[in-house]
């Protein structure tokens, strides 16, 4: 037997194991307040997943839920404590997801999760809006293999979360769902409406930046072909033009797109720069961050809540849009300046109005009807509570 057959002949086999373990698994009673996170594929501890499991274990009991997070690497999460912890693809995963009342994601789900009768499937996706194209608005640009798993995750689906009124619409129009959205807000937010002192402090410990300097992050998305070229900055002369519009001294982090993180040190090699690719929550880096810059990613709305700067960098605007994504707005409709080259990029940031920005962020907040208050978290635990406890929402909000 040749080498691709004995490989096609084992991966059937692996298949046909993997599935006889789900449907025994599948024959256990479902534990009633069992949640099981995931968070981008396993891969973090972070995005939505990780607010409302943290509100969880801020809130309520210990023994209240059981909070379960499924990782590729355990040994890195060892940190983590209150929450049980499972590694991807072992048999306790397996068990764990088969026997969970409440599955929560912030990405696709392939057939091995097999949804049983009884479970409640809560899709928080990311962000509270995005300016790419997504799923059935950009079905041209997506791998068919993607299309067909996001339809059949779709119909799993019980619950998807939408942080303002556009983002509803999306849904609506392109998620190949129609089922409940849920419009209160999106938890991974919530931390940005907090003043977060103690907080900041916290994760400035963690990253060793010194107390006294502010920070400039810079959170690009990627492009199909993974074109390094567009990525390119003079991180040194943009640290002196924010010194000169902002005072205080600057220290620029990085983070790149998970897809991107293994070329960072391709794109990064300016002293006084710091990549923090591998930094799971992006939450906490907007948080701690003075001003932001990134092109077409959703980070510049949750930025917006903080009426932080927030600029935007598109060298590549007319290829991007023409053979990556299309855009939901036109650029000169969003409330952020936007440059085409390094040149024009400080030339907005020395010209910054403040008032004004406030201003637009104000306007176009109100115009796609967000729902961010940062009482997500709260809002849709109460709704996890109905479900694990069959509970209605006036005996929650009395035991609460």
């Amino acid at each position: 037997m040749i080498r691709g057959e004995e490989k096609q002949m084992m991966s059937l086999l692996k298949k046909l194991v993997t599935n006889l373990i789900i449907y025994i698994f599948c024959c256990l009673p479902i534990k009633h307040n069992k949640i099981i996170f995931f968070s981008y594929y396993g891969s973090q501890y972070g995005g939505t997943p990780k607010y409302i499991s943290q509100y969880i274990q801020k809130n309520y009991p210990s023994d209240r839920f059981d909070v379960v997070w499924v990782f590729y690497d355990l040994s890195s999460k060892q940190y983590l404590k209150g929450v049980r912890k499972v590694r991807t693809m072992s048999l306790k995963y397996f068990y764990e997801l088969c026997t969970a009342k409440v599955v929560i994601t912030n990405y696709r789900t392939t057939e091995l999760f097999k949804k049983r009768k009884n479970q409640y499937y809560i899709q928080t996706w990311h962000s509270s809006l995005r300016l790419k194209q997504i799923e059935k608005d950009a079905e041209k640009t997506l791998p068919a293999h993607y299309i067909r798993m996001a339809k059949k995750d779709s119909l799993k689906c019980d619950l998807l979360l939408a942080g303002c009124k556009y983002s509803t619409e999306i849904f609506n129009r392109a998620f190949w769902y129609n089922g409940e959205i849920f419009e209160h807000g999106t938890p991974g937010n919530d931390l940005l409406f907090e003043s977060g002192e103690d907080n900041k402090r916290e994760i400035y410990e963690r990253l060793n930046i010194p107390k006294h300097k502010k920070v400039f992050l810079h959170a690009p998305t990627f492009r199909k072909g993974n074109n390094l070229d567009v990525y390119d900055v003079n991180y040194e002369s943009l640290a002196r033009t924010l010194a000169s519009k902002f005072g205080g001294e600057w220290i620029i982090l990085v983070k790149l797109h998970p897809h991107l993180a293994s070329k960072s040190s391709e794109i990064i090699s300016d002293r006084n720069v710091m990549d923090v690719s591998s930094f799971d929550d992006i939450q906490e880096l907007l948080l701690i961050a003075n001003v932001l810059l990134t092109d077409y990613s959703s980070l510049m709305f949750d930025f917006s809540i903080t009426n932080k700067p927030c600029f935007l960098f598109v060298p590549d605007i007319k290829e991007y849009t023409s053979q990556d994504r299309g855009l939901y707005f036109e650029l000169k409709d969003l409330p952020f300046n936007t440059s085409i080259n390094q040149t024009n990029l400080e030339e907005e940031i020395r010209e910054f109005d403040h008032d004004k920005y406030k201003r637009d962020i104000e306007n176009f907040l109100n115009r796609v009807g967000s729902f961010e208050n940062g009482k997500a978290s709260e809002q849709l635990v109460k709704r996890i509570e109905e479900v694990c406890f069959k509970k209605t929402r006036s005996e929650v909000d009395e035991a609460v």
